[in-house]
């Protein structure tokens, strides 16, 4: 069996009858799917190691000793069976974007055999019991599950059809109709039986959101879905912008009809505001294999109007590489972008891009191209060249990223790209960081006086069953003129903008918005949030070079609006954030958060003079760390690149504290 009662998932032995047990891997890793040989003599398991590699292995009980059968980085979807005769596996193994069906003899491990291999991914393969087949599954076009058998000898896969599913009890259909301001729309859906047990449709692909374990699926505006006669809640929502409406009806048999209205609490879009989502994979590791249109519904439903799902490596496999450049010019656009990877530095996404960067992947923990001595500067400057935006995603996971000790929570090349100017836009909202341990970090790269742009990605991984929503976390901009992408890029890089996982907050300081300049003589402005929020909140916050000058507890209600007045500084900025400590559905993130992009004094890239010298001083510590892990990684290798390219950031950050002390 697997167990985790070590610290790590290992194997074991127990003797049934008197529940004695004994480890039998010490690997440290992840274990799992143990299968005996029936001479007892031999195992046949799953290894992961998370960022290495992982493999099927063999191990022999008399001689403790483990050997891979096949190995391969990042084998996410890898499953196995082994014949009734102890002697052959079969296997699914990643090939590309895909998946394939394999057999090998496993002491041959080298006697590697292609069985079937199609668009789609064969996964969960079973041989039958007389070993004449092996039975796989295989999601279609709809992205519902089938099941399939190939001769083990090879030959056309045959479809084994589903005549007539056996619910064990009576059942009925339920046609739902769902309205958006009065009108027939898209939204996320969730229905549970009596039991708790979750209803989902025939067809289209279903998530289980980790944040709350819901299990959600997306509808047009109407949907059909058959269900055990009984109680049925069903929960429904439309992106942000819509109170959740919570429905219980008791199902009959036959068929029965509801209709559920939903309003929205602010229209971004009348506003002239629209909703982007920069960071996400389309197919990455799951068990779906899903095209660009699939995704359009998803958008719709989470009011998404601007999706960048990026192209990104799994392991040394480079995915999706025939989607970049795949558009969708019409509401909900979307562009593809790429996520640069080179772990050891920090990942990167760039965005509006005409060409992929290489190398995709660098530095030290890849095996290849692991000693290259090329900063992550090179690869946001190749996408500023092609009028992209660059930046770092998922940046930092702790609420204090200056706390003694947290220098690791921070992207190793982050501080000297963004203080030599190179990073267009970081990532202030992540479903896997911490925004408040962002933020902070962001709004002392402010206080150098460098207007660093907000971005914001859920990172989800959309083929997957067990992830969380498109937009979960998300970025608000308002364009000017006409929404194009261009004009998307340029009010980003402006500061025309909001990232939120919830709460949405609207901005001014004497009526001047996000990304404007405040030039008055003046010593007090008048400043004005208004937040729409269908999720609870705490309170509204006033930034004013990355200390809060005023707050404001929340009124509770849905539209709130909340005022002040602060002291004008002679440089520097000012932001609004809406914070909570909760989460719960339809949020995806851990607590409410929103914040602004900057309001500026007097100019864009002003400061204040202690702030700046301040700042300077806590990221030249975050430098010094950085740049000893990185001569600690590269060893003996030369990297005179890098090393100049962090002597220059660090002689920078220098200066700026000897202009404060003169």
């Amino acid at each position: 069996m697997a167990s985790a009662k070590n610290g790590s998932f290992d194997l074991w032995k127990i003797n049934i009858k008197t529940q004695e047990s004994h480890i039998l891997t010490k690997e440290n890793s992840l274990e799992r799917l143990p299968v005996p040989t029936d001479d007892g003599n031999q195992v046949v398991y799953i290894h992961k190691t998370g960022f290495s590699y992982d493999s099927v292995k063999l191990l022999d009980l008399e001689t403790n000793t483990s050997t891979a059968l096949v190995e391969e980085n990042f084998m996410s979807q890898v499953a196995f069976s082994l014949s009734k005769d102890n002697t052959t596996l079969a296997y699914t193994w990643p090939n590309g974007d895909n998946y394939e069906l394999r057999l090998l003899n496993i002491s041959m491990p080298e006697s590697k055999m292609l069985l079937t291999k199609s668009r789609g991914l064969p996964l969960s393969p079973k041989f039958s019991y007389d070993g004449r087949w092996v039975y796989f599954s295989e999601n279609n076009k709809n992205e519902s599950s089938e099941i399939k058998r190939i001769a083990v000898n090879g030959g056309s896969t045959e479809l084994l059809p589903i005549s007539k599913w056996n619910w064990g009890t009576a059942t009925g259909k339920l046609k739902i109709t769902t309205r958006v301001d009065e009108n027939i729309d898209a939204v996320r859906m969730s229905i549970t039986d009596e039991n708790g047990h979750p209803i989902i449709p025939e067809s289209g692909i279903i998530h289980s959101e980790g944040q709350n374990g819901i299990v959600f699926f997306y509808s047009p505006g109407e949907i059909m879905v058959e269900a055990p006669v009984g109680n049925l809640k069903i929960r429904v929502i439309h992106g942000f912008s819509t109170i959740e409406q919570v429905r219980e009806i008791k199902l009959e048999e036959g068929s029965q009809d509801i209709e559920i209205n939903l309003n929205k609490i602010w229209d971004a879009k009348k506003d002239g505001w629209y909703a982007a989502d920069t960071h996400f994979h389309l197919n990455y590791g799951g068990t779906n294999r899903l095209d660009p249109e699939d995704i359009l519904l998803d958008l719709k439903a989470e009011g998404i109007d601007m999706a960048f799902p990026l192209v990104a490596n799994l392991g040394n496999r480079f995915l999706e590489e025939d989607l970049f450049g795949w558009q969708h010019k019409e509401l909900p656009m979307i562009y593809f972008g790429q996520e640069v990877r080179s772990h050891f530095f920090g990942h990167l996404n760039l965005i509006g891009t005409k060409a992929l960067y290489w190398p995709w992947v660098w530095g030290p923990g890849y095996d290849i191209y692991g000693t290259d001595d090329i900063p992550n500067a090179e690869a946001l400057r190749f996408g500023r060249k092609q009028d992209g935006l660059g930046g770092y995603v998922h940046p930092v996971s702790v609420k204090e990223p200056f706390k003694e000790g947290a220098g690791r929570t921070i992207p190793t090349g982050f501080v000297a790209d963004a203080v030599m100017g190179e990073v267009d836009i970081l990532e202030l909202g992540c479903l896997w960081t911490d925004e408040i341990g962002t933020a902070a970090l962001w709004h002392e790269i402010l206080n150098l006086g460098i207007p660093l742009a907000l971005s914001a990605g859920s990172d989800v991984m959309n083929d997957l069953y067990r992830t969380m929503a498109i937009g979960a976390t998300r970025l608000y901009v308002k364009p000017e003129g006409e929404l194009t992408l261009g004009s998307y890029l340029k009010a980003i890089k402006n500061g025309r903008s909001f990232i939120s996982n919830g709460p949405q907050l609207l901005f001014t300081v004497a009526d001047y918005e996000v990304g404007d300049v405040i030039n008055t003589k003046k010593n007090k402005a008048k400043w004005k949030v208004l937040v729409h929020s269908t999720v609870p909140y705490n309170n509204v916050e006033i930034y004013v070079n990355g200390v809060v000058v005023d707050t404001r507890k929340s009124k509770n209600g849905h539209s709130e609006t909340y005022s002040g007045t602060i002291n004008i500084p002679k440089g520097g900025w000012v932001t609004a954030r809406v914070i909570g400590n909760n989460s719960e559905w339809p949020m995806m993130d851990s607590y409410a958060f929103a914040e602004s992009s900057p309001i500026w004094f007097n100019e864009v890239g002003s400061t204040m003079p202690e702030a700046k010298a301040d700042a300077a001083k806590k990221l030249l510590k975050i430098l010094d760390f950085s740049e000893q892990r990185m001569k600690q990684a590269y060893g003996n290798h030369k990297i005179p690149n890098l090393l100049d390219h962090f002597s220059k950031a660090r002689e920078k950050l220098e200066n700026m504290v000897l202009e404060n002390n003169k």
